[in-house]
């Protein structure tokens, strides 16, 4: 069985107050550089790890994720089964808020406030488990991580030409990581808001007939001050 690393992407230049979902801007510099420290900071446990990295790293489209993965390709090539190279893939993104991308979430309030098939937004319905705002192309958070564990499950067969431990990156986004651990029982529903990811760190686990073990890497317990993403 391979063991999974889910990776949140680095800091990056989200828009203020306005949903991340398919937000494409690129990671601020002190983003990048935490997640090459990271990156370094996993290879030392790779070193006595006994894992090797198959050779695609799985990331969503979004230009954030593709260049945490794409650090994560620089500082721990000597570990890869073949030469590594990234595999972009939109099931790894973030939930999408449909047509209303990249908006505020007030100009998505003002926006509901003046259709008038539509009742007002409940309280927190942006880190809401199960709502779906109305409009053409959104999901809830549980859909979209229902979609990338999916994805997830189709990475944790073994490479039949590589007879070692194998360990497999994956670079997405907090919210939909989190619900994808919570569909593949990594962890309960009510770890969900509880939990969040740091930025560019990984959390691998790696699956037995009982459960999941984690071997490496932390979740990062939410103070009451977080925002939720």
């Amino acid at each position: 069985m391979v063991a999974l690393a889910l990776i949140r992407h680095g800091e990056y230049a989200q828009l203020a107050d306005t949903p991340s979902a398919l937000q494409p801007y690129p990671l601020t510099e002190k983003g990048a550089e935490e997640v090459r420290e990271q990156a370094q900071q996993f290879g030392e446990w790779l070193a006595t790890s006994g894992y090797q990295l198959n050779a695609e790293i799985h990331c969503s489209t979004l230009l954030r994720a593709w260049q945490t993965a794409e650090i994560y390709r620089e500082e721990l090539a000597p570990f890869f089964i073949q030469l590594p190279r990234l595999c972009s893939v939109s099931a790894l993104c973030e939930r999408s808020v449909g047509a209303l991308a990249n908006l505020s979430v007030q100009e998505i309030e003002r926006i509901v406030a003046l259709d008038p098939r539509l009742e007002p937004l409940p309280a927190g319905w942006k880190s809401t488990s199960d709502f779906r705002l109305p409009f053409d192309g959104a999901e809830s958070l549980l859909e979209a991580g229902e979609r990338v564990a999916a994805h997830l499950q189709t990475l944790l067969a073994p490479s039949p030409r590589f007879a070692g431990k194998q360990l497999q990156l994956v670079v997405g986004h907090g919210a939909s990581l989190r619900h994808a651990s919570y569909h593949l029982n990594v962890i309960p529903f009510g770890d969900i808001k509880r939990l969040s990811m740091f930025h560019g760190h990984p959390v691998v686990f790696e699956r037995h007939h009982q459960g999941w073990n984690q071997l490496y890497g932390n979740w990062k317990r939410r103070q009451s001050a977080d925002p939720l993403d």
